[in-house]
């Protein structure tokens, strides 16, 4: 099977079928060994019924036992080396299967590593949960299909020249059958590939809705949206019910004509068979040995029919993989450096402009609005934003993640040590955590776990509640200590009073470096230097918060109910600010 470390190759990605004959090629070898034996295991199934009508033509009938032991034996020998056959069949088509997994896992996680930050901008979480949670399997198992259904072709055309020895009425009638049943079965697959494809459509939204339900039901719960959003999914789910009982019906006629076709095939052979034998037309042996030949043909003609289904589904999952691993990354054409002083980084489609070593804010009627202007910024989607008067997409990639660092308030936390997870790509000093951490008002979080900074943090931060995943989140930006520092929402998640000791420690930990921070809170707000007001995704006014607050009255609006709830506000969080600045 495929080695964990090795190149998966480059898959093809012309079509679903395409891609399936790609992860065939790419184990060449074991699918045409898997392909040889199921040959020559159905076409020894079909020997059985030759070897017994000898049996009984040459050794029974006439009374000649030596020739009966002889046949016999034969036979036996044929059914041992046959079950050994069908070992090795079954090994080899399950090497196959777990390579094209263990592949096609490989290339979609190679891809979306690839796509990197942009990966959420342009996918939803359900498509990859249902890529690798049921697409992957249905792939790989449609590949086990391959080798029985060679040889069910092979095991089919043995069993048509055995049967013109015996008769050609009753050969004629096996060739045909087979193209007769294919005209049944394929607008079936056709159907089949159409509900299939919508169903999966439907599982990938529905399983992206769960993934927000169970990031955000606290929140609905305490804004009381809990029950709205639960009749939403209860809605689509039963919409995806219903699909998936369309594709079930398909299904059931499918494995129904897989089973009752070559059943039906089987009695008109057989009562054609017996009318010869009735004539004497042909032997008792060879009535036995058609009788034989039809019944090991039901195997194969059912192999052939789910071989088609199966293929069917390995197409609509294939197209899905495909669809994922043709999305591109924003382009890096970059060829002029970065500017090698801190310089402005200016938005003309918002009119926001950052002026280096200064604390400056986002307040927008939609949160959504600033954190666009900051994937501008931090270029995570298509911008003409300047620094320095030099286009972001002119510049190298690798230079703007280098100085610009987009701290998201919802970033991903793996799973592991505190402090590798607050290190990134390599070991932190104790000192610089412990300076990130009280910026960032966490050291609580690091004296409330047993083993400090060594402490085992679950995937996502689960073991910590919502607001310590914001402040660990935060000081991992701390450590990081960008020249520029987009920080969406840092302290959306906090209560006033560590909201306030946040502010005021950010400030600080941030003196003469860019920073800025998207939010509405006037206790962050009060701290900044300056603070833009967006409106529709454009700068309306801008200037500190004090001054916003008396000249603006939709910043106003914005921020505090009123003016002198704001301006008492905002003496009384000072106060609470100036008392923690003393501790």
């Amino acid at each position: 099977m495929i080695n964990a470390y090795e190149d998966p190759g480059t898959p093809d990605c012309r079509g679903g079928g395409r891609y399936l004959w790609w992860l065939v090629r790419q184990q060449a070898g074991r699918s045409a060994m898997g392909s040889l034996i199921s040959c020559v295991w159905m076409v020894l199934l079909a020997a059985t019924p030759y070897l017994l009508s000898r049996a009984i033509d040459e050794g029974l009938e006439p009374g000649d036992y030596q020739a009966l032991a002889g046949w016999t034996a034969a036979l036996f020998g044929v059914g041992a080396f046959n079950a050994w056959l069908s070992i090795m069949r079954h090994r080899t088509m399950t090497r196959v299967r777990m390579d094209a997994n263990f592949r096609t896992v490989k290339v979609v996680m190679a891809h979306a590593v690839r796509l990197g930050a942009a990966l959420r901008r342009r996918v939803g979480a359900g498509e990859v949960v249902t890529i690798g949670v049921g697409d992957v399997n249905t792939i790989s198992s449609s590949l086990t299909v391959l080798g029985p259904g060679v040889g069910a072709v092979a095991a089919y055309l043995v069993v048509a020249g055995l049967l013109m020895s015996v008769s050609l009425p009753i050969a004629a009638v096996v060739l045909l059958g087979m193209p007769l049943m294919a005209v049944v079965v394929g607008p079936l697959l056709r159907r089949l590939q159409g509900t299939e494809t919508e169903y999966r459509e439907r599982q990938g939204v529905l399983t992206a809705r769960i993934a927000d339900l169970a990031g955000g039901l606290r929140v609905l719960n305490g804004l009381g949206g809990k029950g709205l959003v639960a009749d939403a999914f209860h809605r689509d789910s039963q919409r995806l019910r219903r699909q998936g009982y369309r594709v079930g019906a398909v299904t059931s006629w499918m494995q129904a004509l897989g089973v009752g076709l070559p059943t039906l095939f089987l009695a008109v052979v057989t009562w054609l068979a017996a009318r010869l034998a009735a004539q004497g037309a042909i032997t008792a042996g060879e009535l036995v040995s058609v009788y034989g030949y039809v019944t090991v043909l039901v195997r194969p003609v059912s192999y052939l029919v789910d071989w088609g289904y199966e293929l069917s589904r390995g197409v609509v999952a294939a197209r899905r993989v495909i669809r994922f691993l043709t999305l591109e990354p924003l382009p890096d054409n970059g060829t002029t450096d970065a500017p090698a002083e801190p310089s402005a980084l200016h938005d003309p489609e918002s009119g926001v402009r950052i002026p280096p070593g200064r604390l400056v804010a986002l307040a927008a009627e939609r949160p959504a609005e600033a954190t666009a202007v900051v994937d501008r910024l931090g270029r995570y989607a298509p911008t003409a934003v300047t620094w320095g008067g030099t286009p972001l997409d002119e510049i190298p990639l690798a230079q703007v993640r280098a100085r610009i660092l987009v701290a998201d308030h919802e970033a991903d936390l793996f799973a592991g040590r505190l402090r590798d997870l607050l290190g990134g790509h390599g070991d932190v000093d104790d000192t610089v955590a412990a300076r990130a951490l009280r910026a960032a008002v966490a050291e609580d979080i690091v004296q409330g776990l047993t083993d400090g900074l060594d402490s085992a943090i679950d995937a996502q931060g689960r073991n910590l509640s919502g607001g310590q995943r914001q402040r660990v989140r935060l000081a991992r930006a701390l450590v990081a200590d960008p020249e520029v520092l987009l920080a969406v929402e840092p302290t959306s998640a906090l209560d006033a009073h560590t909201e306030a000791r946040v502010a005021q420690r950010l400030r600080a930990a941030r003196e003469g470096r860019t920073t800025v921070v998207t939010t509405t809170s006037p206790l962050v707000l009060d701290h900044a230097d300056t603070v833009l007001h967006l409106v529709d995704g454009k700068v309306v006014a801008g200037g500190t918060h004090r001054r916003l607050l008396a000249t603006e009255p939709g910043y106003r609006t914005l921020v505090a109910r009123d003016a002198g709830e704001a301006e008492d506000d905002i003496d009384g969080r000072d106060d609470i600010a100036t008392e923690e600045v003393v501790r």
